[in-house]
């Protein structure tokens, strides 16, 4: 078995791969103030809980966005298994051609998502990833990285909204019944959640006049199933994209 890990500005995503199969997946909060004994009494209560034996994960491999939380979740991973994870940083093979002004600055959860694009999807693909940050990235037919478009997320964008206007109430993330709102929440709704949707239609019709037209679009991410309902550009929904990636990326490294 094959432990990966995604540590995200929000959430960290957890995958165990019984061969090329998800045997078991977990999501947790990015708590910052956490140590390492912390987060292994965390993952070894999340992998038992589960049935599984510590003992029986091989390796595994972590993608940051969270330089402070790297080094206690590579910490972690060993106090559970007895085996160092590979982390994903500049160096380690992907098989991606990363085609940005400075390869070393490419996120590791944008290389792993996009890894993941080229092993489950035609190329040339589109990702939309909609976490913490709203991105967009491309990867072209020889598997080159092109590039990407980052914005705020959903959350971020009305947690900002709702701290400067004390009238604004906290709403669910739900797609409102229609555009033009009638009341402050399906109003806010509207403007939140239509409002990335139709970024998000924009920003792709861009980037198919830049790139040319994909052969496939994908959302995935935390608030991906939010989103891309209302989205008018068909897309394939995949949030254990970033895993899957992570998961080729050891096997490559191994």
């Amino acid at each position: 078995m094959v432990l990966t890990l995604d540590i995200g500005n929000t959430n960290i995503n957890l995958g165990l791969f019984d061969g090329d199969t998800i045997c078991m997946r977990a999501r947790f909060a990015t708590q910052r103030d956490n140590t390492d004994d912390q987060f292994a009494v965390l993952l070894h209560t999340l992998v038992t809980m589960h049935g599984i034996d510590p003992s029986a994960i091989e390796g595994g491999i972590i993608s940051s966005v969270v330089p402070e939380l790297t080094a206690e979740l590579e910490n972690a991973v060993y106090i559970l298994t007895g085996k160092k994870p590979l982390c994903l940083v500049p160096g380690v093979k992907t098989g991606l051609n990363i085609l940005i002004d400075n390869p070393a600055q490419l996120g590791a959860d944008l290389a792993a998502g996009a890894v993941g694009a080229v092993m489950r999807y035609p190329l040339p693909a589109f990702v939309i990833d909609l976490g913490t940050a709203t991105k967009i990235y491309a990867i072209d037919e020889n598997k080159g990285f092109r590039g990407c478009t980052i914005a705020p997320g959903v959350r971020v964008s009305l947690k900002a909204l709702t701290k400067v206007s004390s009238l604004l109430p906290a709403i669910p993330l739900e797609p409102p019944k229609k555009t033009c709102g009638t009341n402050s929440v399906e109003s806010m709704q509207s403007g939140v959640i239509l409002g990335t949707a139709a970024m998000i239609d924009g920003l792709l019709d861009r980037f198919t006049e830049e790139l040319g037209t994909p052969k496939s679009v994908v959302a995935t991410g935390g608030l991906a199933a939010s989103i891309y309902p209302v989205c008018r550009h068909a897309m394939q929904l995949d949030v254990d994209l970033i895993l899957y990636g992570l998961k080729a990326i050891y096997e490559k490294n191994k």
